[in-house]
């Protein structure tokens, strides 16, 4: 795997792991009557979700090149 794909990985992890956060705290805010918070909070999981798909996007990108000009060198 090239440097650049582990380096998207890790970002669509991070981003994965705050939206889950905001996600629990939109929930607890929920459940306390405190919907505007809640929404905030969803709103920001939906923000981080949209990032982790971007890095996952450019992940996948960057192996199919790193792979692809591996395969047209070995006259695949």
């Amino acid at each position: 795997m090239s440097k650049q794909a582990a380096e998207h990985h890790s970002k669509a992890a991070e981003h994965h792991e705050h939206a889950a956060r905001h996600h629990r705290e939109a929930a607890k805010h929920h459940e306390s009557g405190n919907y505007e918070t809640a929404a905030h909070h969803a709103h920001s999981a939906q923000g981080h979700l949209h990032h982790a798909t971007h890095h996952a996007t450019e992940a996948a990108k960057s192996h199919l090149e790193h792979h692809g000009s591996k395969s047209k060198a070995a006259g695949h």
